[in-house]
């Protein structure tokens, strides 16, 4: 079954490489989608997938690369896309 979900993750999250890890662990997960920056410091991701691989994205998150330090994960359902492909959004 093919899910979507946004996450939007705050903490010490941006400058410690989270966007390209993030990029890494949804190819190896064979999951769509994106990632950003935000103004405010946190980072943003929709993830779209599979629904085990999607769950597993969220997880990640959670933690994050080494260097990051995640203080809280909000998780928003959304319908699915047809995402193809995942980016680092600038």
């Amino acid at each position: 079954m093919i899910v979507r979900r946004r996450v939007i993750v705050t903490g010490r999250v941006q400058g410690v490489w989270f966007r390209e890890s993030c990029r890494q662990e949804a190819l190896a997960l064979d999951v769509a989608g994106w990632v950003r920056n935000r103004g405010d410091g946190a980072v943003e991701a929709a993830f779209e997938g599979e629904s085990g691989a999607v769950l597993a994205m969220v997880a990640w998150c959670r933690t994050g690369p080494p260097l990051a330090e995640v203080d809280g994960v909000e998780v928003v359902d959304e319908d699915p896309a047809g995402a193809v492909g995942f980016r680092v959004r600038r």
